[in-house]
């Protein structure tokens, strides 16, 4: 382990790498995935090949394929392959959070075109379609929001 000695990891990194996942578990993320999105997190370049994954996570390398598999799915991360070499590094996307909310911005207007469509077609004097509109209603507010505070992102950081 290059940033980390072995008893390093243990004592140190792993437990905050086991938490985070715990928690990015819970939030509805698949749990291999939650644990090599942690440990990638918290390594010293944001990218690790499948078998430092594999050691440091004491899983095979099949989990970590479809981890990976995952997690470059949800635009999180992307494979490279290191120069004059067969290996595959796994890479955390820059600014991993700022891209990844980017990301469910367009997919917050897909929806929305989708509900304000199923709002029209059932009619908004139905039941159904007044929980449409204002599930439309709601996600435009947060589209807004969400792209408002990106914007305030992308400015505070230069």
């Amino acid at each position: 382990m290059a940033d980390h000695s072995v008893e390093d990891y243990e004592k140190r990194v792993s437990p905050f790498v086991e938490r985070f996942a715990a928690d990015l578990t819970e939030a509805g993320m698949q749990r291999m995935a939650s644990r090599v999105f942690a440990c990638l997190l918290a390594s010293a370049d944001g990218a690790l090949t499948s078998a430092e994954l594999s050691e440091r996570l004491q899983v095979s390398p099949a989990a970590i394929s479809g981890a990976v598999r995952y997690l470059s799915q949800v635009a999180l991360v992307s494979r490279q392959r290191d120069p004059g070499s067969r290996r595959e590094r796994y890479q955390l996307h820059h600014d991993v959070w700022y891209t990844s909310l980017l990301n469910r911005d367009q997919i917050l207007t897909r929806w929305l075109g989708t509900l304000a469509a199923g709002a029209e077609a059932l009619g908004t004097d139905t039941p159904g379609g007044r929980r449409v509109q204002e599930s439309a209603e709601f996600l435009e507010f947060m589209r807004k929001g969400l792209a408002e505070m990106l914007e305030q992102w992308r400015s505070s950081r230069g």
